[in-house]
């Protein structure tokens, strides 16, 4: 039995060789995406910490440690500005990207 012209059969795994590796860079990308923000999240609640804990006159290595204990990687600098201490810190993410947060609080608060 030979196929008719025109006949269809095939094309579907065709569609799909064509249409998966478009697929799967949607997902890789996807799942990049929210590793990045669970880091920003993890990053900036970090710096937020650090932020009160330098305000209150603890050493740096402490509020260093801090970050670097809730974020691999970090970069942190601390600042004082004015009444404020704040504190940014950034670590990489996926591809040399970075996340960046930063934190203030009033230098002497409780």
């Amino acid at each position: 039995m030979r196929p008719r012209l025109g006949d269809d059969r095939g094309s579907v795994v065709a569609e799909f060789a064509v249409a998966f590796p478009a697929i799967a860079l949607v997902l890789v990308l996807g799942v990049g995406a929210l590793a990045a923000a669970g880091r920003q999240v993890r990053l900036q609640d970090a710096v937020a910490d650090a932020a009160r804990l330098s305000a209150r006159g603890e050493s740096h290595e402490r509020v260093r440690g801090t970050v670097a204990g809730a974020v691999a990687q970090a970069t942190v600098d601390i600042q004082p500005r004015g009444d404020l201490v704040c504190v940014t810190a950034s670590a990489p993410v996926l591809l040399g990207f970075t996340v960046t947060a930063s934190g203030c609080a009033l230098a002497g608060g409780l």
